[in-house]
């Protein structure tokens, strides 16, 4: 696992960046042809709901075990290679997948390792731009930017070479992802070195903040994550249930991954001037409109605005989640802090999503009225960590 001359002239952020290009890629081909793949096997769509929630329950349960090992290796980024690298393997069995039970245990298995070492990129990535005086945002967007480039090949590349393309693409890119990991810098700092983090001597463990302050703006959020959950799993039905187009739909649809990589890219303008809880209940407060417009079936014209309003609703809010648990968290929990996070977000998505998944057959577009509220009770959950323990600096949180 040692750096080749080529990777140690790179930059450790630019060498970042290109893992987290790779890194949402597979997922981005996934989110396009997946469904259409299995149905093609002969697996029927309460089945194919079953294939997409086991790796969530999977995620959910090992987490935490995956973020504390994370923390006590000499550094995070062992973790990552030995996750990407066990990612492009499992793969291989979709080659051999000719029904539901095969197909629920090679896909639950390939996105397991992917979703566990998730939240520690992310914490080993926050620590290293803090330390270097760089721009975590920039680095995260390139995610998106790689998503959304296979959310949209992935469909002319199934045109061109029909539907067996998926397991090779799928496969490929996992490898693809796998070789990026082996240049990642290392992340932690020397033992000699103080961090921005250090200095305010944040808790050293996880269980020191366990308390309402802290966790009401990650259960905010996770309320926040949930909702766009609801838009990804039935907006495209509903839009096309209200007459628009599927060309219009696709648009839509990459439109709010383009705003989410802008916001990203954008970052150091908001960085400094508010608060990371302040940006969490931006958030929120974006969500409550957002998605109470959208409950009216609005026409084209103002989905578009609405669509450019994710930069605020999931990237400000996610951004202000990532520095708000590295404000006050030290880098001996960094990856279990975030994996906390990223288990509430599964969890609260699980609940909402079963509960949503009723509510569109009885209400229709109505049920945005249940995200907006969702979002307004998140709001209240950050009020109520200010009013118990204000930021010590704007950049805090």
């Amino acid at each position: 696992m040692a750096l080749t001359p080529a990777a140690v002239r790179f930059s450790p952020e630019t060498r970042t960046s290109a893992f987290y290009f790779t890194f949402f890629m597979a997922g981005g081909s996934a989110v396009t042809f997946l469904p259409i793949w299995l149905t093609e096997k002969g697996i029927t769509p309460d089945q194919i709901g079953i294939i997409n929630a086991m790796p969530i329950l999977l995620i959910l349960a090992s987490n935490l075990l995956v973020g504390r090992l994370a923390d006590r290796a000499s550094d995070w980024r062992q973790v990552i290679i030995i996750g990407s690298l066990t990612a492009c393997v499992v793969p291989v069995g979709l080659f051999f997948v000719n029904g539901f039970w095969g197909a629920l245990l090679i896909w639950s298995l390939s996105a397991l390792p992917n979703g566990a070492i998730a939240p520690v990129i992310d914490a080993a990535t926050m620590r290293m731009t803090r330390r270097n005086g760089s721009d975590f945002g920039t680095i995260r967007a390139w995610g998106t930017v790689g998503y959304m480039l296979f959310n949209g090949l992935t469909g002319f590349l199934v045109l061109w070479f029909g539907s067996e393309i998926f397991a090779p693409l799928f496969v490929g890119l996992t490898l693809l992802r796998a070789v990026a990991s082996l240049i990642l810098p290392r992340f932690r700092a020397p033992p000699t070195e103080m961090t921005i983090a250090g200095v305010r001597k944040p808790a050293g463990r996880i269980r020191q903040v366990l308390k309402p302050w802290f966790l009401l703006p990650l259960l905010c959020f996770s309320m926040i994550f949930a909702t766009h959950i609801v838009l990804n799993a039935f907006g495209a039905l509903l839009w096309k249930q209200q007459g628009i187009p599927e060309t219009i739909i696709g648009a839509l649809i990459a439109l709010a991954g383009l705003s989410e990589a802008a916001m990203m890219f954008a970052w150091k303008w908001f960085s400094g001037r508010v608060s990371a809880r302040q940006m969490i209940l931006l958030a929120a407060i974006g969500g409550v409109v957002r998605w109470f417009v959208m409950g009216f079936s609005p026409p084209i014209a103002v989905l578009i605005l609405l669509q450019i309003a994710h930069s605020v609703t999931y990237s400000l809010g996610f951004l202000g989640s990532v520095h708000f648990i590295a404000n006050w968290t030290h880098e001996d929990v960094a990856a279990e802090a975030q994996s906390l996070f990223t288990m509430g977000q599964q969890a609260v998505a699980v609940l909402t999503l079963v509960l949503c998944g009723w509510l569109v057959t009885v209400a229709g577009p109505h049920v945005y009225f249940a995200s907006s509220a969702l979002a307004a009770v998140g709001a209240v959950c950050v009020w109520l960590s200010l009013k118990l323990q204000q930021p010590k600096a704007v950049v805090q949180g």
